[in-house]
């Protein structure tokens, strides 16, 4: 390794390997930190097509960061428990909280940049609305749903109470990543998008499923998510590898919901078929705590210089179904 050298871990999985794509593009040297698992359907062919310079092992980490450190320019913390129904509390603050704190520490004592993914499940319920400041107060005002939210809360504020304290990496910045869509998701089973989760009944031309709305206000399908492409996560962590200045806490999706049923019809236009969508019952269990909307202000992006468009809900959709899901190779 001779080149800049950034270290993504999570790096071969969904958001991880689509930002491993980018900053290979870009002509860094990237070292991916992650858990293949199965040789027949792990993540391996996440990365398969991009020439990343080394591979590491998780338990393995903090040994290789000493060894290859002074190259090192930034770390891109993608690795996380991302299910949000994960039942072992200890494994998601583990992974979430401790793993981020330490990896915050090393990277501050070595002068090392460190980019990391928060989470949109942050804002709980979002009666709160969503913006992003990240001051301590407004952080510690939010009140997640569930274990997996807490977890990254948690950590939002452990970096702004440090970064208050002037014990910060020279560069920091955690993204609240809204509804993720695109290609490498496949081994994500239940937690895939909805969009790679209807696509085979899509491309076959039978009916897919959608919740129905137990809220008067809202119609069947109705219900608002912000759905953001992952090639523009991708390209807000490579504007920031290019931006050293900017650090602090931001939200990352469009800033404009868009509904279960558009996401759908968008999918059945892609795939050139006839939109065929029935509505079942929102499950008792999940009933009360369903979210009928979220959106991201994006102000704050806006305001420390990004200003690429994002994807518009019909191109995102069409781009990953043409591009990916409908083709035998599915991976970016």
């Amino acid at each position: 390794m001779s080149g800049r050298l950034i270290l993504v871990t999570g790096g071969a999985g969904f958001i991880g390997s689509n930002i491993v794509a980018r900053l290979c593009e870009a002509g860094w040297d990237v070292a991916v930190c992650d858990r293949l698992r199965s040789a027949e359907t792990g993540k391996w062919r996440n990365i398969a097509k991009h020439p990343i310079a080394d591979f590491v092992a998780p338990d393995a980490l903090f040994p290789w960061l000493e060894q290859w450190g002074d190259r090192l320019e930034a770390v891109v913390h993608m690795g996380a428990i991302s299910s949000t129904t994960e039942p072992d509390a200890d494994l998601i603050v583990h992974t979430n909280f401790t793993l981020s704190r330490d990896l915050w520490r090393w990277c501050t004592i070595k002068g090392k940049r460190l980019i990391y993914a928060s989470s949109a499940a942050t804002y709980g319920d979002g009666e709160a609305g969503f913006a992003d400041a990240d001051d301590l107060a407004a952080l510690k005002a939010l009140r997640p749903l569930n274990a997996y939210g807490w977890s990254k809360a948690l950590f939002d504020i452990y970096a702004r109470r440090e970064a208050d304290r002037r014990s910060a990496p020279p560069q920091w910045a955690g993204l609240k990543f809204f509804n993720v869509y695109g290609p490498n998701e496949g081994h994500k089973g239940g937690m895939k998008s909805v969009i790679a989760q209807i696509y085979p009944k899509v491309a076959a031309g039978e009916t897919v499923r959608l919740f129905k709305s137990h809220r008067p206000d809202y119609a069947d399908g109705g219900q608002l998510r912000d759905f953001v492409y992952v090639r523009d996560a991708a390209e807000v962590v490579a504007w920031l590898m290019d931006t050293p200045g900017v650090s602090g806490i931001y939200n990352l999706g469009t800033g404009q919901a868009r509904s279960f049923a558009d996401l759908a019809r968008a999918t059945f236009a892609a795939a050139g078929k006839a939109p065929r969508i029935d509505y079942i019952d929102t499950p008792a269990l999940i009933r009360d705590r369903y979210q009928y909307f979220t959106e991201a202000d994006m102000s704050r992006l806006r305001a420390a210089g990004y200003q690429a468009p994002f994807t518009d809900l019909e191109a995102g959709v069409a781009d990953y179904v043409q591009g990916f899901l409908a083709r035998p190779d599915p991976y970016r």
